[in-house]
């Protein structure tokens, strides 16, 4: 199911992400590490009582937390390229939630749906399409009997992750859930490419990728139910206050020194009470009505645009990048399929443009992006 919109899904909040990451880069230590208000001995006894996971509470010093944001940054920007995506997955969930979980009062509704997407990811096949694990599948030439060229990379990534599971372990820093999870997920790894690789098309490798496929799709209706369930709940808990009633609720947040950046564009807005009125409504009856319209593709593609010029334009009113982009992202997941194969082959078409401008041998070499190939299965995704 939805290899193309599971594919959006990993690059768009990847990117959400790594942007907020970056964007952070200076206030690092401050919101997350030794230098903020929540401190780290704060944040152990908070962790004692949830049992929520965060690798930052291994170690209380500056060059772990150094360590931990690097590779929070270095996995988002590899899951967004889509390279061992199964593997880079893991390490973005495990990136999310140990700076997430660390200050938990640093986070808003953004966050939030990031927090819960990246644990979704990780049980997903999300590198079908618009990866380059899918470009190296499409590539890749098995021999007379089936067997896939040798790969040396994902048994080595395999091999060092375990290694540092096994000091997780002793350490006995880790919740048994996250442990169990994150175990499972290293065996469930070294089977896949063990079946793949000395037996391609026996009925273990078969078995393996049955379940794959339905963790797969479990996850995606999972999502899609998240989404659903954010959009109605805010849109029924806008129905009972006063101010989405009277249809003045729009006006507020446009005259809050904190939410605008652009005061000039505030004040032209919130001066129309009309257009004030309409948005209002028009945002309560999109929330409510859109998990309705879901077995109506038509209805439902136009409550889909409008609900993400709606967040593009909180993104530019209220100064809310990072929110905007992961409700964008989370709302891409019933974007139609055949508008992602478009998307896909227009951006594929300017990329070669750009490469044949700029002179390189690329531009010429450029090949159409691969659908998700029936040989796949044979190919390691560690």
């Amino acid at each position: 199911m939805g290899p193309y919109q599971s594919a959006v899904i990993r690059i768009g909040f990847a990117a959400t992400w790594l942007l907020f990451l970056l964007r952070e880069l200076p206030n690092r230590r401050e919101m997350y590490g030794p230098n903020g208000s929540w401190s780290w001995d704060m944040a152990r006894q908070l962790i004692a009582g949830n049992d929520a996971f965060t690798a930052l509470m291994w170690a209380d010093n500056n060059v772990w937390f150094e360590v931990v944001y690097g590779l929070a940054v270095l996995s988002s920007a590899l899951l967004m390229l889509g390279w061992r995506t199964r593997t880079m997955s893991v390490l973005f969930m495990v990136g999310v939630l140990s700076l997430q979980n660390r200050s938990i009062f640093m986070g808003d509704g953004g966050d939030n749906v990031i927090h819960l997407m990246a644990i979704y990811l990780v049980l997903t096949r999300c590198g079908q399409v618009w990866s380059l694990d899918a470009r190296r599948t499409a590539r890749a030439v098995p021999d007379l009997r089936g067997v896939p060229p040798c790969d040396r990379m994902g048994p080595a990534l395999w091999a060092v992750l375990g290694f540092a599971l096994v000091i997780a372990t002793f350490l006995n820093q880790t919740g048994w859930f996250f442990l169990l999870l994150l175990w499972g997920l290293w065996v469930g790894q070294g089977l896949w490419w063990m079946a793949g690789r000395y037996a391609p098309h026996s009925e273990p490798r078969a078995l393996l990728d049955v379940v794959a496929n339905l963790a797969h799709n479990a996850a995606l209706v999972v999502i899609m139910a998240e989404v659903c369930l954010i959009y109605a709940t805010a849109g029924w808990y806008k129905i009972q206050g006063s101010r989405w009633q009277d249809g003045t609720a729009l006006y507020y947040p446009l005259k809050l020194d904190y939410f605008t950046p652009w005061p000039a564009l505030s004040d032209l807005l919130a001066s129309g009470g009309v257009m004030v009125m309409v948005l209002t409504y028009g945002t309560v009856i999109v929330q409510v009505a859109f998990p309705f319209t879901l077995f109506n593709r038509r209805v439902k593609n136009v409550l889909l645009v409008a609900m993400m010029m709606e967040h593009a334009a909180i993104a530019v009113l209220l100064g809310l990048p990072f929110f905007s982009l992961a409700m964008i992202a989370a709302d891409a997941v019933f974007l139609p399929t055949t508008f992602l194969i478009r998307l896909g082959g227009w951006t594929a078409r300017g990329r070669d443009r750009l490469l044949s401008r700029m002179g390189g041998a690329g531009g010429a070499a450029a090949t159409r992006e691969p659908g998700p190939a029936p040989d796949a299965r044979w190919v390691s995704t560690t």
